[in-house]
């Protein structure tokens, strides 16, 4: 398995967290990303909606909590990673 890049979020006002990036997609106009707190085996996964606007310098993610929202992207995610399966709680 190659190495998945590791991004660094920064909440206003809390320690950074990072993140392992598995995929990332693009669905109607915007731009998700499938994360991990795990390199490799089971971990936790949040989809991340960047809800930053054009041209901005930093991208402003936030968790995809939308239960339709949530289903329609994960099941992107899930065609895209044949290999991994979402389980959404």
């Amino acid at each position: 398995m190659s190495r998945l890049e590791k991004i660094a979020f920064r909440p206003e006002g809390e320690e950074p967290i990072e993140f392992y990036v598995l995929e990332q997609t693009r669905i109607g106009g915007f731009n998700y990303i499938l994360v991990t707190d795990r390199e490799e085996g089971d971990g936790e996964a949040l989809i991340l909606k960047d809800t930053s606007g054009d041209g901005e310098e930093e991208g402003v993610f936030s968790v995809v909590s939308d239960d339709a929202e949530l289903s329609a992207v994960a099941e992107v995610f899930e065609k895209l990673l044949e290999d991994v399966e979402l389980q959404r709680e």
